[in-house]
């Protein structure tokens, strides 16, 4: 394997082998400023409104503490690895899967995070539209992308921590404004814990709940692209902290019970979907609704398109063997998010997302089945390097090809639907255990 240049700085320009350097290591509250860029978005408001809608309150909020729990467990385990190793998402797929087979994993995060960049984009330009109805959609999504994609020129060093930093406080005031201006209009609802469903509560909702979150796993893959940017000595406090509960409880439980009051208390909402929500935020709240709308869905933008970016340029270098700077990636992932948000496709990307997210549990099964073996445990970053890596790991490739098909096949048997996620990462770790462990040691190991 190549060895790493010291002039390396950031995943998207590494060689293909190489991690992060200690040289380039962050400051630990820098990096968390960064990775929480991603627990604000309307996202996570709406789902846990719909989940309630759909299964019942307390089931969703069951779901939640759940997923937080799972979450903070699994991303201690990766964030702690990655932090040792220096590994992004692509030079650690190149471990389990082969220089070549790597590329699938860059190539799902990336499509991934431009499918929610494009989302997470159409709320901003559909709330700017609704708030000046003179500026066409068109125009408000190029301005959306225009102001989006130099923000990540720079990478997670130079100042996105700093943007997301200033900008948290905002999100955060923003969602307790939100709250008391629904109660000040619509008076205080006592009863919001027992939203849900017309008639009975499905039996074991909070599991379908659970299973939910289980399906943007995908963020346990982002993991390695912030993680691998913190220092080791403060591996434990971002392993507890910064990938761990705190982040956890405030992206799926607090927007999560923060979007069920709201929608339970607000009248004539409509059909439930983000543009609602926002609508009814900038029925509260005026201009103050769309600056609100902005934060969260910039903060959040700022790392999916990093993420699109960094895993684009991996993607091209590994399969297509072809590199550029890597503001040509960004600009490449602003003209895709443009496309998908002048195009009506949404159906068939949430039928891609359903895909996509058992092929991200089976990758997390993979790795974590790594990670926790003993060979993972004792990977450092300079025996990593060492490493000879073949261009097709078939071992590897094997065990996550199967969890994902043993995921796929539960998503299209009506009784095994709720279980697809559980079933595609439990047998892709023990596949992987079976036939994927030991064939590549560290050198420092066998010396």
């Amino acid at each position: 394997m190549a060895h790493l240049s010291s002039s390396s700085s950031d995943p998207g320009n590494l060689p293909d082998a190489g991690g992060v350097p200690d040289v380039a290591r962050m400051r630990p509250l820098a990096l968390t400023m960064a990775w929480w860029a991603i627990c604000s978005g309307m996202f996570y408001i709406v789902i846990g409104a719909t989940l309630a809608l759909t299964y019942g309150a307390r089931n969703a909020l069951i779901g939640m503490a759940l997923s937080v729990v799972s979450y903070a467990l699994v991303n201690g385990i990766v964030s702690r690895y990655a932090i040792r190793t220096g590994l992004s998402v692509a030079t650690f797929s190149r471990l389990l899967f082969g220089s070549a087979g790597a590329a699938l994993a860059t190539l799902i995060l990336f499509v991934t995070a431009i499918y929610y960049a494009m989302f997470e984009g159409s709320v901003i330009a559909a709330a700017l539209g609704d708030l000046y109805p003179q500026i066409s959609f068109g125009w408000a999504a190029l301005i959306v992308v225009l102001y989006s994609v130099p923000l990540v020129f720079g990478g997670v060093q130079k100042w996105l921590d700093k943007f997301n930093g200033v900008l948290l406080p905002f999100y955060l005031v923003g969602l307790l404004v939100a709250v008391l201006l629904t109660t000040r209009e619509y008076g205080f609802n006592s009863a919001w814990l027992d939203f849900g469903p017309k008639g009975a509560v499905p039996a074991y909702g909070w599991w379908s709940c659970f299973v939910f979150y289980m399906g943007i796993w995908g963020l346990m893959m982002s993991t390695f692209d912030f993680a691998c940017y913190g220092r080791k000595a403060d591996a434990g406090f971002h392993g507890h902290f910064t990938f761990g509960a705190p982040f956890y409880l405030v992206t799926f439980l607090l927007n999560g019970a923060a979007g069920i009051y709201i929608v339970s208390t607000t009248a004539d909402l409509g059909s439930l979907t983000e543009m609602s929500v926002v609508k009814a935020l900038l029925k509260l709240m005026g201009v103050w609704g769309l600056l609100f709308v902005w934060v969260t869905q910039t903060r959040i933008n700022t790392a999916n398109y990093y993420l699109a970016m960094v895993n684009m340029q991996a993607f091209s270098r590994q399969a297509l063997k072809f590199n550029a700077p890597r503001y040509v990636f960004a600009i490449l992932v602003g003209v895709a998010v443009y496309a998908l948000m002048m195009a009506d496709v949404t159906s068939k990307i949430l039928q891609a997302l359903a895909w996509q997210g058992v092929f991200i549990v089976a990758w997390v099964g993979v790795a974590v089945a790594h990670i926790t073996s003993a060979q993972g445990r004792v990977a450092t970053q300079v025996s990593v390097q060492a490493l000879s890596i073949p261009a097709w790991d078939r071992p590897g490739l094997a065990a996550w090809v199967v969890g994902a098909a043993a995921g796929v096949v539960c998503l299209y048997v009506p009784s095994l639907t709720a279980f697809s996620a559980p079933v595609s990462f439990a047998v892709a770790f023990v596949a992987y255990r079976l036939v994927g462990v030991g064939r590549h040691m560290p050198v420092s190991a066998t010396a």
